[in-house]
């Protein structure tokens, strides 16, 4: 074998990353004809499903017809400069747990990954979950995400003529902000 040889490799030498298998709730959506994409389950085996902003609310409203009762935990981050922006939502069937239907507490993870060009916007899943109203208004003041539909959109955590998504990481800080005080 010649010192170059190995270098030059088929592509049928270079390994394929498999598809993740779809978790049990992915299952449930294709039987329901849900259009979305199983993602690899998280460090903690906790199962994601990529879905598109348009279908979100139908999705969502599926799963809580499913025992996902209770919306555990909404949030954004960014892939990084030049990158998508995402917004997830960690649902939990936890009634089924409570009344010891299950010994297990089911999870499932929903993700919306979005331009970062223009207005990123979703719909808000506010109507079906009262508990996305403050981690939406979050999301939106830190990363930018509208959440149409949302009675409340308006920055939750800076000033309102604060210009900027302060999370995203090709956010630039401004040199100086002036507070006014309330006196």
């Amino acid at each position: 074998m010649s010192p170059n040889s190995s270098e030059k490799q088929s592509t049928a030498d270079v390994p394929v990353a498999a598809s993740p298998q779809p978790g049990p709730v992915s299952q449930w959506l294709n039987q329901q004809g849900f259009d979305h994409d199983a993602l690899d389950a998280d460090h903690l085996g906790v199962e994601q499903i990529g879905v598109e902003a348009l279908f979100l609310q139908v999705i969502a409203a599926a799963l809580k017809s499913n025992g996902f009762d209770y919306l555990q935990c909404q949030g954004g981050y960014d892939e990084g400069p030049g990158e998508r922006l995402v917004c997830f939502y960690q649902f939990v069937a936890m009634a089924e747990f409570i009344d010891g239907k299950r010994d297990t507490l089911r999870e499932v993870r929903l993700k919306v990954f979005l331009s970062r060009e223009g207005e990123p916007s979703l719909p808000s899943l506010y109507g079906l979950f009262r508990g996305a109203d403050w981690q939406e208004r979050e999301t939106f003041d830190m990363f930018g995400i509208h959440f149409e539909g949302h009675p409340h959109p308006k920055r939750l955590l800076m000033p309102e003529d604060w210009t900027g998504w302060p999370l995203r990481k090709d956010y630039v800080q401004p040199d100086f902000y002036e507070m006014q005080d309330a006196y």
